[in-house]
């Protein structure tokens, strides 16, 4: 598959990358979003408790909540029926 990702994608790749702690900055350069887009993903996925903010000193940090573990499993199954292949990130 090539093109756009779609949202569930995209979500995939920010559930997958905060299974460690991360900051906004590092989720968004790393799933390749804007600072609006990025905020709008992460505000969903805690809106669900598939994501948590924590904070650390002075710096907020997401990390995926066990909920979001299920996520995962279903998208990689069904990507996998999909596609034949296992999801990756598109960078």
């Amino acid at each position: 598959m090539s093109g756009r990702r779609t949202a569930y994608e995209i979500y995939w790749e920010i559930l997958v990358f905060c299974r460690k702690p991360q900051s906004f900055t590092g989720i968004i350069n790393r799933c390749d979003l804007n600072s609006k887009t990025g905020q709008e993903y992460l505000g969903f996925l805690m809106e669900k408790e598939y994501l948590m903010e924590t904070i650390e000193g002075d710096k907020k940090r997401y990390s995926s909540t066990g909920k979001a573990g299920e996520y995962i499993t279903l998208f990689n199954s069904l990507y996998q029926k999909l596609f034949d292949t296992a999801p990756t990130f598109k960078l």
